[in-house]
This record gives structure tokens, sequence and C-alpha cells, in this order.
């Protein structure tokens, strides 16, 4: 089968499609940016099998680009890039890369909610501009993250493994999620309404569900409900939070700062975000290490490979495509 990439993936993983015997011919995205839509158009057009990024709308229009379309392999876990809806209308299988990328993107959460705690980006600025000139008593003063209150927002694989890093500082773990999970006890974690965990949380981290439902799900009103002492961190999906009331609210000293990986309209952000000093920013790298993005190709290749040799699919989100 024909095999398009819409952005070239790790060095091993790129070695596994190009050595293939199963693939027939390769097309790899030759350019180091998002293809354009007549680029994509082109490519799927082309391809018997689909090798997409999280920033690739694959809508029902793309996919009739391509009638005999066999495959959408999805290089992320999150799958809102795709109408899976109008996949299952055309018996177009869809695969993502869930599983392998928790731990990191935890790690990174934990890295970023102690930045903003700590003003660690801030400090490095200080230091770089040569502005230190000897430690002062109340010099970058930031606050502590050992013993708060962490509410995490979504308690699935991410959230859990936040919140067995928040034990070793001693945090106290309450969370909220559309019902209890029975393994919250293994961390400690309280189980409260979302507005009650907005209202009581030092530190409010994201980690819903993407969907219709989680559109916005922080706005104007659940800011003006947290402390003006907290801080807020996404590093689920960027239109989980209102972007404009976001600055709103950390101009108007509703909430003392907070930290992202993600945006409403990547890769665009609101400008303000940039010129405040209580906000750290980082471009979408919750899961990139070399291992992690290595571990999401290769669960993404070996769907590739196993839909050419017709096996069953590892991660398929529409199984009942897959026949």
């Amino acid at each position: 089968m024909k095999v398009f990439v819409t952005r070239r993936l790790p060095k091993t993983v790129m070695g596994r499609l190009e050595k293939a015997n199963e693939i027939s011919e390769l097309r790899v995205n030759p350019h180091d940016r998002v293809l354009t839509r007549d680029e994509l158009e082109e490519g799927t057009a082309w391809c018997d099998i689909l090798l997409s990024q999280l920033v690739d709308p694959i809508d029902g229009a793309l996919m009739d680009c391509n009638p005999g379309l066999k495959l959408i392999a999805n290089y992320a876990v999150g799958y809102n890039n795709i109408d899976v809806d109008a996949a299952i209308e055309r018996s177009i299988p869809v695969t993502n890369t869930p599983g392998v990328l928790d731990d990191s993107t935890a790690d990174l959460t934990w890295a970023l909610l102690m930045a903003v705690a700590r003003r660690i980006v801030e400090a490095d600025g200080y230091m770089r501009t040569g502005k230190y000139d000897g430690w002062a008593p109340t010099l970058l003063m930031g606050t502590d993250v050992h013993h708060k209150t962490l509410g995490i927002i979504g308690l699935g694989r991410i959230g859990f493994a936040l919140a067995q890093r928040a034990q070793g500082f001693g945090m106290h773990i309450i969370y909220s999620d559309l019902e209890p999970k029975p393994y919250a006890a293994e961390v400690n974690a309280e189980y409260i309404d979302m507005y009650t965990l907005l209202r009581k949380s030092d530190f409010v981290s994201l980690h819903p569900f993407y969907d219709k439902k989680s559109h916005h799900l922080i706005d104007e009103r659940e800011f003006k409900q947290m402390k003006n002492s907290a801080f807020l961190i996404n590093v689920s999906r960027g239109p989980v939070v209102n972007e404009k009331a976001l600055v709103k609210a950390l101009k108007a000293g509703e909430i003392a700062g907070a930290a992202l990986d993600v945006y409403e309209h990547e890769p665009k952000m609101e400008p303000e975000l940039a010129e405040m000093d209580n906000v750290v920013i980082v471009p979408h790298i919750a899961s990139a290490s070399l291992e992690t993005r290595t571990a999401m190709g290769n669960i993404a290749v070996d769907n590739v490979l196993a839909r050419c040799r017709g096996d069953a699919l590892t991660t398929c989100l529409n199984p009942e495509t897959a026949g």
C-alpha cells in the first residue's frame, strides 16, 4: 500500500516505514511545517493510508478526496482533529497512540506547575539580562507547592500520573470528573464537584477529554470561583480554556498566574499572555521527549503495517470499520 506521512517523524520511526516491505510507496511532507489544505488534499487523494498529525484537520470533505482510503493513523492520543463520525460513515478505520505519553505529559505538567509557582522563567530572564546584583530577602519570591491543594479536573491516565507526582510533595489532592474513579484512593484523591474544586484549589490542572461539552470549560464564571492566589495549568487542549477570559482574569488579579502548553487557536495565542511575567508559555511539548515521541510513532507504524497485512489494528477508535 501507498502511505502518506504529513510530517517527518523521529528517525527510528521513519526508518521502520522506509524499510517496510508492506509499503509499496512512501511519501513524506518535505517541508518543516504544517501542510496547507491543498497539499493535504493532494497527499490524501494519492495514498492508501494517511499517517496524520494532531494539527491536520481530517474532515469528511478531505476523506472524500479518496474514496479508497483504507486507514487514518493519527500520530497523537487526542483525535479532535478527526471527524470520526465521518470516518465511520465512509468505513475508514481511525487509530491513535494512547498510553505511551501519560508519564511524559504528567512530567511536563509538573514542570509547568513548579515553574509558575517558583517564578523559574522570570528568574532565568533576570539572570540572563544581568539584573542580579546579590541576594535579597524579597527577591523573586514565589509560592510554595508542598502541602498545598492540587485540583485535577479529569482524573484519567494523565491526571492520575500527575496525582502520583503530587503525593511526593505532600499535597492535598482533589479532583472532579464525570464520575468518581475507583483508583483515586491509590493517590488519596478526594472526589468533589468542579466548582468546589475551583474554590478550594491552590493549583488547578486541566486534563478533561476535549469535546463540545468541555469547550470553554474554564471561562469567566469559573475564574471568578478561583482563589486570587491560585494558578491554572493547562496541558490538555487549548479550547478547554476561554483564552480571552484567562487574560481578563490575570489582568484583574482574579488568579495569580497560569502555565500553558496548549492554546485556543494554535499556533496563535492571545498576545497579552507573552507580556505577563506570571504566565509560563511553552509550544505544545507535553509529549516531546525522544523516548515518548518514538513510542508514539511505533504505535502508528504498527497500525499502518497491520492494515497493510490485513491484521487487527492495535488502537482502533472505530473498530466497526476495521473488518
